[in-house]
């Protein structure tokens, strides 16, 4: 067996003890099971479908340290971060690397009553009924080794509830610091329930405090209840030593909708896996996406939606604009099942590379099992229009500029579609600051802190 698992299965061995001392039962249960599937399947080669763009046992090949005992690190997040989105009014969390922060010393936002934003592990103890039901149902590790890492090494996470009919009326945003003084892997566990009428708008954001490489694991499990209702948009800006494997599943029952975002605006090697159902009649998923890389950056989207109902309907646009070196892969699989009737689904994933060094590999795909249905899908990938240089050119645009612009213009599409307008306008704002090369240091927070604030001068 190949260095890259072995040094998590001696990890596990080793250390199994001190990291079920450190979790709950509900996270424990699952544990064992979770690493004798890790040990047969191993990290997937890029002959597995799902995971052709990416080589997985390359990033997790190096040493990382892992935090088994717990230990807290020294960090204020409340003090360090101060970029948020202006305007947008959120209610707002931390998690430092996998852990959910929490200070007695800060006032927590106050949220409607029953609805419970926190520790996973410690509602996982306190209410192991709204844990336990859900827990581990949608990332089964036995699918997926990265859930698989993921179940076997957790210890807490986050945990989002919003009881039936409830309408949180504030955005929440949970920001995601990565804090280390030497390399450090983290995992990530969010599981988020929603009642059925709930309604929550969920702003999600990954940022490094240090530059040490990071290796970050992340498992999002999200149920939405019947005539429920989520908006979560997920931004990145990480640095060239990060690496990050993100998998996402939502499962939508009946006559609810889901908007799922992710912006990549700065990374290392980042892979993001979705998978949504639509598991009831009448549900409606709807999956954004926009990427800015360059230098050696890679970033790989797979996404499955996964049609078990008839009458509804999904749409997808991811867009992606490359330059340098930089390595760029959509995967897309919309599956309709037999008996999902009067489908209609559209999926849409557009490229541009600005230099003959940049790479875009794109797949999408349809699996149709009904004959009554409307689905279609794309893919193009194109560099940018000399016939529209030219003319802005000609009337004086400096040529920088109008690559700019056109680039500028061709990710705009992705981010008018947010509905959140205080989170639109920062977009644009940080999307053309990504462009100029000035997305930097922040004035406001930690001394390497990334993020969408002002370059410090």
């Amino acid at each position: 067996m190949m260095r890259s698992e072995q040094q998590y299965i001696d990890l596990f061995t080793a250390h199994h003890e001190a990291l079920s001392a450190h979790s709950v039962p509900a996270m424990n249960a699952l544990r064992e099971q979770a690493f004798e599937d890790f040990c047969r399947m191993g990290f997937p080669t890029q002959k597995v479908e799902r995971y052709k763009y990416t080589d997985v046992a390359e990033a997790f090949a190096p040493d990382y340290g892992v935090n088994v005992r717990g230990l807290a690190f020294p960090v204020n997040p409340y003090q360090a971060f101060r970029c948020d989105v202006p305007n947008l009014s959120t209610s707002l969390y931390f998690v430092v690397n996998d852990r959910f922060y929490d200070d007695e010393t800060v006032k927590r936002p106050s949220l409607p009553e029953g609805v419970i934003i926190d520790s996973l592990s410690r509602v996982a103890r306190e209410r192991p009924q709204l844990v336990e039901p859900y827990y581990g149902r949608l990332a089964r590790s036995s699918k997926d080794a990265i859930n698989a890492l993921n179940t076997m090494l957790a210890q807490d996470g986050l945990f989002i509830y919003v009881p039936r009919n409830l309408a949180v009326p504030r955005p929440i945003q949970v920001v995601n610091i990565l804090r280390a003084d030497v390399p450090l892997m983290a995992n990530r566990r969010t599981l988020v329930v929603l009642e059925e009428g709930a309604q929550l708008q969920l702003l999600i954001c990954d940022h490094a405090m240090d530059d040490h490489a990071f290796l970050t694991t992340q498992v999002v499990e999200t149920f939405v209840g019947e005539n429920a209702h989520l908006e979560c948009y997920e931004l990145e800006e990480t640095h060239s030593q990060n690496h990050r494997f993100s998998n996402t599943y939502v499962d939508l029952s009946a006559c609810s909708t889901a908007t799922l975002g992710s912006i990549t605006l700065g990374c290392g090697l980042t892979r993001n896996r979705t998978d949504v159902t639509l598991s009831g009649e009448n549900g409606e998923a709807r999956l954004i996406g926009a990427v800015i890389a360059d230098g050696e950056q890679h970033a790989d989207n797979n996404t499955l939606i996964d049609h078990r109902a008839p009458n509804c309907q999904s749409t997808e646009l991811y867009k992606y604009v490359l330059d340098g070196s930089a390595v760029g892969a959509f995967a897309g699989r919309v599956l309709v099942r037999e008996g999902a009737q009067k489908t209609t689904s559209q999926e849409t994933n557009a490229n541009l590379c600005a230099t003959r060094t940049a790479r875009m590999y794109t797949q999408p795909m349809l699996e149709i099992y009904a004959d009554d249905v409307k689905c279609s899908h794309g893919s193009t990938v194109g560099q940018l229009n000399d016939a529209a240089l030219f003319y802005m050119r000609q009337r004086g645009v400096p040529e920088d500029e109008a690559r700019l612009l056109l680039k500028f213009a061709f990710v705009g599409e992705v981010i008018d579609s947010i509905h959140l307008p205080a989170l639109r306008d920062r977009l644009h704002y940080l999307v053309e600051k990504r462009f100029r090369g000035e997305l930097g240091r922040c004035a406001g927070c930690g001394d390497n802190m990334k993020c969408g604030g002002e370059r410090q001068q």
